[in-house]
C-alpha cells in the first residue's frame, strides 16, 4: 500500500507535496527505474535539474507510470549560463523538451552565482514564464536571505520556494525565519546531512527512533515535515523509498523536536553559495 504525502499551498496558487524524491546522481535507465518505483510508492513530487542530466529519464518514467500528469509535481532547475530574462526562457524550453511535458510545476534558479551578478534577471525570467502560464510556481535554490532581499527590493518578486541545504546538523534558522516572514516555502536538500550515516547513527536520533518504533531516517524526515518544510531525500533502494515516505502516522513531541534542533552545528557544514555554483 502506497502513501501519498500531504501538500503545502504556495503563494502563486499551486500545492506542493511535503515529501518528494531527489533524483541526483542517477541517469538513464537507472533513473527511469528509480522514478517509476517512487511513483508506485506514492511519491508525487519529483525533483530534477538540468545539471543532473536526467530530465529525459524523469519524463520517461512519468509517462510510463500511467499516472496523470496533473497528479505529479515536477521541479527542475537551470544553470548559470541562462541567467538572463531571455536565457531563462531558453532554459525552460529545453527542460520542457527533455522532460516531454507541456508545462513545469516549479522551476528554480539552481545557484545564485553572485560573481556573475545576474540572479535578479534570472528570477525575473521565471516570473515572466509564470505570468505566461508555463509554470505553476517559481523558486530559487541555495539563495541566502541577502540574495532574496535584493531580488525583492529590485523587482518586488518573492519566490514560492527556496530550496536550501538543511538538516538537524544545519538547521538554517536564520534562512527559515526570513522565508517565513516573506511567505516563501523552505525545501530541504541533503535532509539527512552531508553524511547520511553520521546523522542516522547519532545517539539522540537512534534513541528517538527506538521510542517511536521508527527508523532513524524516518525520525529525521518527520522533523523536517513538522517544521513545515518540504523534504526531498534521495534513494534508489525501493525499501528505503517506501520507508522515507512512511512518516505520516506518528508525531514527535515539542521536546523531541527541540532536542533534534539542538544538534545544529551551524553553517560550517553547508556549501557556501557565495563561493560555489554552476
Amino acid at each position: 500500500m502506497s502513501t501519498v504525502a500531504p501538500t503545502l499551498p504556495l503563494r502563486n496558487g499551486a500545492d506542493i507535496p511535503m515529501l518528494g524524491l531527489g533524483t541526483s546522481p542517477l541517469v538513464g535507465g537507472e533513473s527511469v527505474r528509480q522514478v517509476r518505483t517512487a511513483l508506485e510508492a506514492g511519491y508525487r513530487l519529483i525533483d530534477t535539474a538540468e545539471n543532473y542530466r536526467n530530465e529525459d529519464a524523469v519524463g520517461q518514467a512519468i509517462r510510463e507510470s500511467g499516472i496523470g500528469r496533473s497528479e505529479i509535481f515536477i521541479t527542475t532547475k537551470f544553470n548559470r549560463r541562462w541567467h538572463s530574462i531571455d536565457g531563462v526562457r531558453e532554459a525552460y524550453g529545453a527542460s520542457l523538451q527533455r522532460l516531454g511535458v507541456d508545462y513545469i510545476d516549479l522551476m528554480l534558479v539552481h545557484w545564485p552565482n553572485p560573481d556573475q551578478d545576474r540572479y535578479v534577471d534570472a528570477v525575473q525570467g521565471l516570473q515572466a514564464i509564470l505570468e505566461d502560464g508555463g509554470l505553476r510556481a517559481i523558486g530559487t535554490s541555495n539563495f541566502k536571505p541577502a540574495h532574496l532581499q535584493r531580488v525583492q527590493e529590485e523587482t518586488g518578486i518573492s519566490p514560492d520556494v527556496n530550496q536550501i541545504q538543511l538538516s538537524p546538523y544545519s538547521t538554517r534558522s536564520g534562512a527559515r525565519e526570513y522565508h517565513s516572514e516573506h511567505d516563501i516555502v523552505t525545501e530541504s536538500w541533503s535532509p539527512l546531512g552531508a553524511s547520511s550515516d553520521a546523522l542516522r547513527n547519532d545517539p539522540l536520533i537512534t534513541s528517538l527512533a527506538n521510542d517511536h518504533g521508527k527508523s532513524p531516517t524516518q525520525v529525521v524526515l518527520r522533523w523536517h515535515v513538522q517544521l513545515g518544510l518540504v523534504v526531498i531525500p534521495r534513494s534508489s533502494n525501493p525499501g528505503r523509498m517506501a520507508e522515507n515516505i512512511d512518516i505520516f502516522d506518528f508525531e514527535l513531541t515539542e521536546e523531541e523536536m527541540s532536542k533534534i534542533s539542538s544538534l545544529d552545528r551551524g553553517e560550517s557544514v553547508v556549501t557556501d553559495s557565495d563561493q560555489f555554483g554552476h
